[in-house]
């Protein structure tokens, strides 16, 4: 009897059959119904962002490396923190990361970047206006640092920049749009449970968007430094020929007669001579100036009677001055590598001098480099018997790029940051008291004749050696410009020992010194001190390397 209730049913369920003869079919699947689109994650907001401003950062490079020697934005903005670092936070600096200072500059400004470009990234996962907004405030800041960078210039800048923000904002909106595509949600039904594991076509974009960002970065920051590397300079330095003379023919048999001596050969100690790629290097230059000399002039000017220009050509054919000179960094800490012996081939300061004519009144003789550096030192150390060339050529080759090619200062006696001008390209006489180097601002003395130092080079700091057996303690000894009287080593708390010293190449250059020593068992404490030409001895006192040199006996411990 039908009492109603299959029609309840077939109200309730449509779909159900009213043939008592099949089964019931199971409910077809829905269509999928559009859903607004979820919000994007900061995750992936903040991997565009950084995806975003890594492409921008790789296309600056490249462009940089194309027009070349202009730097990249990342390297004039790091060159202009480090123009404006105060004395305390350049000291920081190199009290944390020392000869790596610069590399972790450049590393800091490239990670810095990128967290703030991931902020911007989050903050633009609904709208892209903070994170073009942001790019653009980046862009701004590049333009800035190039134009005013002294390897570079204002078209350079109006070139690099706005190509590398264009980038970056183009990639930046494009990863957003891929990051936020949601497919359409469709009701659950067992077809959609089961495939909803399944990888998403949005995800697959977004993450091959990012692959494709990282390649592109990849490929442009490697190109850009690869073009860069490939600049003239290198070439021009390999064709340079140096002129023979009889000075570079002594200065060549008096380091044979120095390197033969049995202090020379001490196993350990340092050579007499350091090889270029040993050379310590110290500068501001975040990049490496890369200098055609076909292009390249030195002017000299300011106060004299005659100001001229000199071609590179010109200085080469007028080196005819080589002499051993060791050169230090204010720096250099007691028992630091921040000071090396080279021979060094040039034009001697006073004939250039002589040529343009000093006006009476200029105290000063201030330089700058291509790489606008600038130092100053007074006048009258260039006239005083002292070495002070332009030099062309160190160790009898052209000077290497890193060290000033194709001509620097090299004036005996004098800390580096007073004196050595690497890049050379003007020479000015002016007034002390109306120029201040780099340094000087910065809290650095305004003098900077180096002081008598010496250094233990062997045993090493902490080593052990064989009790009861003979052991040489030997090292180097240094007062440029005055020389080198004596060297003397003190073990734990007995007599001092006046140490061998080896063959010298001039008052200029270092000193190599040696004492044979038989240690007993147990720790030693072993000290030295240098008495210079002018019969002063080192200060035992201690002081740090700022404001004009560290001072102190360099100190070790051994155990036998």
């Amino acid at each position: 009897m039908n009492d109603g209730s299959g029609a309840d049913a077939l109200l309730l369920n449509p779909t159900m059959s009213t043939d008592p003869t099949t089964e019931p079919r199971t409910a077809a699947p829905t269509t999928p119904m559009p859903a607004s689109p979820a919000p994007m994650s900061p995750v992936r907001g903040a991997i565009a962002g950084v995806a975003a401003a890594a492409i921008a950062l790789a296309i600056g490079e490249f462009v940089a490396g194309v027009l070349a020697p202009t730097p990249s934005p990342v390297t004039a903005v790091a060159n202009r923190v480090i123009d404006n670092s105060p004395q305390w936070l350049d000291r920081l600096g190199k009290d944390l990361f020392g000869t790596n200072q610069k590399t972790a500059l450049i590393v800091g400004t490239v990670v810095i970047s990128l967290l703030i470009a991931a902020g911007l990234g989050v903050l633009s996962r609904r709208r892209a206006a903070p994170g073009v907004l942001g790019i653009i405030g980046f862009g701004a800041i590049g333009l800035y640092a190039i134009a005013v960078d002294s390897q570079a210039s204002p078209v350079a800048a109006a070139v690099i920049a706005p190509l590398a923000t264009l980038a970056g904002v183009v990639s930046l909106a494009w990863l957003l749009e891929m990051a936020s595509t949601t497919p359409a949600t469709p009701l659950p039904t067992t077809t959609t449970i089961a495939s909803s594991s399944a990888p998403q076509p949005a995800r697959r974009s977004f993450l091959g968007w990012l692959g494709a960002a990282g390649a592109l970065t990849a490929f442009s920051t490697l190109a850009g430094r690869a073009i860069r590397a490939n600049s003239s300079a290198e070439s021009a330095r390999d064709a340079v020929e140096l002129v023979g003379t009889e000075a570079g023919d002594a200065a060549a048999s008096e380091l044979a007669l120095a390197n033969a001596t049995p202090v020379a050969e001490t196993p350990g100690i340092t050579p007499i001579v350091v090889p270029n790629d040993d050379f310590y290097r110290i500068d501001t230059a975040l990049l490496v100036p890369q200098v055609n000399p076909d292009n390249w002039q030195l002017t000299i000017g300011g106060m004299v009677d005659r100001p001229r220009t000199y071609s590179f050509e010109e200085l080469v054919e007028r080196a005819t001055m080589v002499e051993p000179v060791t050169l230090s960094c204010v720096s250099n800490e007691v028992g630091g590598g921040l000071v090396g012996n080279a021979i060094w081939q040039g034009v001697p300061l006073t004939d250039l001098l002589d040529d343009v004519g000093v006006q009476q009144g200029a105290t000063q003789i201030a330089s700058r480099s291509v790489d606008g550096w600038t130092c100053g030192f007074p006048t009258d150390l260039a006239y005083d018997g002292r070495i002070a060339m332009v030099a062309i050529a160190m160790n009898d080759e052209a000077l290497p790029i890193e060290h000033g090619f194709p001509a620097r200062l090299v004036v005996s006696g004098l800390y580096g940051y007073v004196s050595a001008t690497k890049w050379l390209t003007e020479i000015s006489l002016t007034r002390l008291e109306d120029f201040d180097g780099y340094w000087i601002p910065r809290g650095w003395s305004k003098d900077g004749p180096v002081k008598t130092q010496s250094r233990i080079d062997t045993p090493r700091n902490g080593r052990s050696v064989d009790a009861g057996t003979e052991v040489a303690i030997a090292g180097v000894a240094w007062a440029p410009a005055t020389g080198i009287r004596k060297v003397e080593v003190q073990v734990d708390d007995g007599p001092w020992m006046e140490a061998e010293l080896g063959a010298s190449l001039g008052i200029h250059a270092w000193r190599q010194w040696r004492v044979v020593w038989t240690p007993t068992e147990g720790e030693h404490r072993i000290r030295v001190r240098a008495t210079d030409e002018s019969g002063e001895t080192q200060t035992e006192e201690r002081s740090r390397v700022d404001p004009d040199g560290a001072t102190g006996w360099h100190t070790i411990t051994v155990d036998a």
